[in-house]
């Protein structure tokens, strides 16, 4: 059997097993949206987010990329991020990246990955460029990418805070609350690095003053 066919009739055994569980279950899920989380994790395979927090379709809504990046120019993120948190209301946004990163792996590296790999991994370059001082200071390469995974969190959760549609909420609804992960891949547990809770402060610059 193809591989795709395997997938369907994968689906299709999932979703009788749904059925016979709980008769209602799809007639809920296709009538109500309300999920409490935003996810805007990494696009690697092997992190899923329902998965390996142990929650249901519906709970969590999910954007995903390469090395879980937050960019202010990334229209398909902050529709993402529009949508989550000024129509489903979210109340938590979570950046998750994981340890052994593929696409933090890469940034550390000086190889041409051509054009549009490498306008991407820039964006972790400059998060490089920002912490060098301390990522030099460490001689394991293994070391060096995980405490780049969890730098580039702690960056992207910052560049969720300089946006006017997480500000705009923070003033108006007092969410959500910004959260930074990293997912262990060796252990599944995750690792909280960072929080901003609702109207934290961040450098004036970036805050608007007329929303």
């Amino acid at each position: 059997m193809e591989a795709y066919k395997k997938l369907l009739s994968s689906n299709k055994d999932w979703a009788a097993e749904k059925l016979a569980n709980d008769s209602k279950y799809f007639s809920r899920l296709a009538n109500i949206q309300t999920p409490t989380f935003l996810w805007i994790g990494c696009s690697d395979s092997r992190v899923p987010a329902n998965e390996i927090t142990g929650t249901q379709p519906g709970e969590i809504f999910v954007h995903r990329n390469v090395a879980n990046l937050v960019i202010n120019t990334d229209v398909n993120l902050l529709s993402v991020l529009d949508f989550a948190v000024n129509h489903l209301k979210v109340r938590h946004v979570i950046i998750c990246g994981h340890y052994g990163c593929g696409g933090i792996k890469a940034a550390l590296t000086n190889h041409d990955y051509k054009a549009v790999l490498n306008m991407w991994l820039r964006n972790i370059k400059d998060v490089y460029r920002i912490h060098k001082t301390e990522l030099d200071n460490i001689s394991e390469e293994e070391k060096k990418a995980d405490r780049l995974v969890e730098l580039n969190v702690v960056e992207q959760v910052y560049n969720l805070a300089k946006t006017s549609i997480i500000q705009r909420a923070w003033k108006h609804e007092q969410q959500p609350h910004l959260h930074g992960w990293v997912y262990g891949l060796k252990d599944g547990i995750i690792n909280p690095v960072c929080e901003m809770t609702a109207g934290t402060h961040i450098d004036s610059i970036y805050e608007y003053d007329d929303l």
